[in-house]
Order: structure tokens, then sequence, then C-alpha cells
């Protein structure tokens, strides 16, 4: 039986300026529960000063991508029917990663094509949600009183932009960021190289490519390299420490917790 952890939120006054509370569950990929778990707590956060009633069901695990990349349709999908399971129900669902979440939104129907789980791919296709574009494009709040005194520079992912379709939502939130100075980079929407085990099987292309938005990123003077998918920071991240720049990633959720 899975359980669920209610993370209720306590700024009481913010519920006075919306009708009713809009619960949310949010969806933890593997990577943020291992290796960055302070990205979900920072999204909770967020989503609580927005209003939202949270809760994660702590039953959750994949959403069965990195095997289906792999090419382990069979093993992927036993994931994502559980994935399937584990957010049944009517309430949005909320994660902190435009990869994820494009996976589910392209490529359930694919695997689940002729089945008898269609209807339930097609219902949480419709609830669930990147964390900026939720933001956005259904709470429609876009400032959080946020403060981050330095000169940034924004990554859009490949999958934010080619599958769940965002380019403005996060750069419109990072706006409202005071002391935050948002600097374009040239080929913003070149890919940074890292996309899943594409690192591993050609690791020189996917240095190269890393190498080239580190330097598109240093010529705009810029401190931080933001974005909505921690997997490109990550790659991101570790070819900066190999060439020892003055530079940091940080997820858009980090920043707008700030307040």
């Amino acid at each position: 039986m899975s359980t669920v952890v209610s993370l209720p939120c306590t700024d009481e006054s913010l519920f006075s300026k919306l009708i009713f509370e809009m619960n949310v569950q949010i969806f933890i990929p593997c990577f943020i529960d291992q290796l960055y778990p302070s990205v979900g707590f920072n999204m909770v956060k967020v989503l609580e000063k927005a209003g939202c009633n949270v809760s994660y069901n702590t039953n959750q695990t994949c959403c069965g991508q990195a095997g289906f990349n792999a090419g382990f349709w069979g093993e992927s999908k036993d994931v994502c029917k559980k994935f399937l399971k584990d957010f049944s129900g009517n309430d949005y669902i909320v994660g902190p990663s435009a990869s994820c979440v494009g996976f589910v939104k392209n490529y359930y129907e694919k695997l689940f094509e002729n089945t008898i789980q269609q209807a339930e791919v097609e219902d949480i296709k419709k609830r669930i949600y990147e964390f900026s574009d939720f933001l956005v494009n259904v709470l429609h709040y876009t400032d959080f009183n946020a403060s981050f005194n330095a000169t940034a520079t924004y990554h859009d992912s490949c999958a934010a932009l080619r599958e769940c379709h965002i380019k403005q939502e996060p750069r419109t939130l990072l706006k409202n960021v005071k002391g935050l100075q948002l600097v374009e980079m040239n080929d913003v929407e070149t890919c940074c190289g890292f996309g899943g085990s594409f690192a591993v099987k050609f690791e020189p292309i996917s240095i190269a490519m890393a190498d080239q938005k580190i330097t598109n990123a240093i010529e705009t003077n810029a401190e931080y390299i933001i974005s909505t998918d921690m997997s490109c920071l990550m790659h991101i991240d570790g070819c900066i420490k190999n060439k020892q720049v003055n530079l940091k990633v940080l997820h858009l959720a980090d920043v707008l917790a700030n307040f």
C-alpha cells in the first residue's frame, strides 16, 4: 500500500487570495531523489507559497524513461504501469524535470497504444506538468517576491523546448526575481550534450557540446547557469569542474525559493 505524505501550506495569508486550494502531487525524478533532493524541497516550498496543498506519494519510483531510451521497452512498460498506478486520481502532478515530464506526455501513448491503459495515459497527460509550466500557465503565479543578487544565463533543455514546449515560462519567473540580471547566451537552444546514455556512448561529442555551452555562458559574464533540468545541469557542472572555471549551476526552483 502506498503512503501519501501531506505537506500543507503554512502561509495562511496566501489562502485569503485563493478561492480554493489547488491539490498537487509532486513527482520527484530518480536523480533529484538521489543526487539533488534540495531541488524537490525547494519546489514544494514554492508550490506552497503559490497556495497549493502538496502531497508526496512515497511509493513512487522511476517514470521509465531510462529503460525506454536504452531500448528496454518491455521493462520500461512495467515501470510505467506502476507510475500510472502511483499517480492515479484527479490531482495535478508537478515535477522539476521537463525531461521526465516530457517522457510521460509524449511516449507513454506509444508504449500503451491499443492497450487497456490508453484511457489512463490520456488522463495523466492532461494532469502532469513541468514546474515552471504549472506555475505560469495553470496557477498564473509569476512573482514569488524572491531575491537573488547575481548575473545568470538560462539554458533551454531539449526536453523543455521540444517535448514540453516551454520557452518563456522560466524566463517570466526569473525576470520577477529581485536582484537577478538575466543575460541570454549565444546558441541558447543548442543541446548541452547530455542526452542520458548519449553522454556515455558518445563521450567526446558530449563533452565538446558541454564545453561550447560553457563557453557561451562565460561570454555573458554570468555567474550561474539556470535551467529546468538538473540532468542537463549535472552534465554541464561536471564539465565546469573539469575546466575549473568560475561558473555555477542552479535549478529554477532553487532560485525561486529565495524569498
